[in-house]
């Protein structure tokens, strides 16, 4: 396994994440982004910490057109920001509910060279606004000679390609996971629970070098996705049980996401079919994957050998997507999605197919675009699915 990166970054990081994003606002004619979530604050700050599991502080960032971020943030973190490489923190003493950032952010905001008169805000698919709409409703009346322009696509587009630091990173988290589930099968046996097997697999993950799995599910049975994302629950594993694990585990700030499938005894020959079947349109997906190909062309690829495997649909809504700062990002594989692939783009593989009627057999894999294609980050999964054969005691 690869050696832990070093955490964080240098602040050229910074520096050239900053520069690509002017460079993007500057064809979109804005004055200056306003980031209010926490992955897109960490993207340009490097400002990480628990404390966004909060609701009670809302936490700003604005990127002018020009020159270094300004961070708008509650006065509990000017230390930690501190600690990064922004100069510019402009603080107040939060909680105050009756004016809880709102005039120091239209003070920010009015204080941007005014070119265009158009302020970038994420709004549309995948974006969320952390703050109550009330306060926003005030800052727009605080901000009216700016028009707000939508530019969730711009981050979208910025996000999605990586930089080597942060695939080192997205690889590591993949790698501790990949070992972890390599060791799972001798830890399990037939009569243990769904919610035990999740314990051990997250026990070792932790021991192996990742920070945190904050998602981790798991089902098993009728192998309904519906029901997987539910899971682990107290359902005790049978002879012929097929228990599917999906995990989102992060190191430093970055996350892996894959699933592996794991037969108890032994499982029926159509659940077996299904399982190869995956397996092959994974590997269709992986050949499918390089610079200028799109994501509606790895769904493609998926999907002729899924549909040629007696596929009856797919109820997941898509077959893999991006990865990085949170365990989904765009863009998403589907067979609509014209978003073209880069060198650095990080996307996860995932095809699933209902194999019979309420039925459903799901692989998922992690790759990076390379300049010759695509290059695995998760260890690849054997085409066999582990036995566990072995009875609780």
């Amino acid at each position: 396994m690869m050696q832990p990166p070093r955490r964080g970054f240098d602040i050229v990081e910074y520096e050239l994440r900053v520069a690509r994003a002017q460079k993007a606002m500057h064809a979109e004619q804005l004055d200056g982004l306003l980031l209010t979530t926490e992955a897109e604050v960490r993207y340009f700050s490097g400002f990480q910490t628990q404390f966004w599991e909060s609701p009670t502080r809302p936490w700003f960032l604005i990127l002018p057109a020009k020159g270094e971020p300004i961070a708008v943030i509650p006065g509990i973190g000017e230390a930690g920001m501190r600690g990064t490489w922004i100069r510019d923190i402009r603080c107040w003493p939060a909680p105050r509910p009756e004016d809880d950032g709102v005039s120091l952010l239209a003070d920010g905001l009015n204080s941007l060279p005014r070119r265009f008169g158009r302020i970038g805000l994420p709004m549309g698919h995948e974006s969320l606004l952390r703050m109550p709409l009330a306060d926003f409703r005030k800052l727009e009346r605080g901000i009216a000679g700016y028009e707000l322009i939508d530019a969730a696509p711009l981050m979208h587009a910025l996000r999605f390609v990586k930089s080597a630091a942060e695939i080192n990173k997205i690889e590591y988290a993949c790698q501790v996971t990949s070992k972890a589930f390599e060791a799972l099968p001798e830890k399990l046996a037939i009569g243990m629970t769904e919610r035990e097997a999740c314990q051990a697999l997250r026990m070792d993950l932790l021991k192996l070098g990742a920070d945190h799995s904050p998602y981790l599910i798991a089902g098993s049975g009728s192998m309904s996705y519906g029901d997987i994302i539910m899971g682990p629950t107290d359902r005790v594993l049978e002879d012929g049980d097929v228990l599917i694990i999906d995990t989102g585990t992060v190191y430093d700030g970055y996350f892996c996401d894959f699933d592996r499938n794991l037969a108890f005894g032994t499982p029926a020959d159509e659940t077996l079919a299904a399982h190869e079947c995956v397996h092959r349109a994974t590997d269709a997906g992986f050949a499918a994957a390089r610079p200028g190909a799109t994501m509606a062309d790895l769904f493609n690829a998926m999907w002729q050998v899924l549909e040629a495997g007696g596929a009856l649909g797919n109820n997941v809504g898509r077959m893999g997507h991006g990865l990085g700062m949170q365990l989904t990002e765009g863009p998403s594989v589907t067979p609509h999605d014209q978003t073209v692939l880069e060198v650095g783009c990080v996307v996860t593989l995932e095809p699933g197919m209902c194999f019979a009627p309420g039925c459903e057999m799901v692989h998922e894999e992690n790759i990076v675009i390379t300049e010759n294609g695509a290059r695995w980050l998760s260890n690849r999964a054997p085409v066999e699915m582990p036995r566990i054969i072995r009875k609780q005691s």
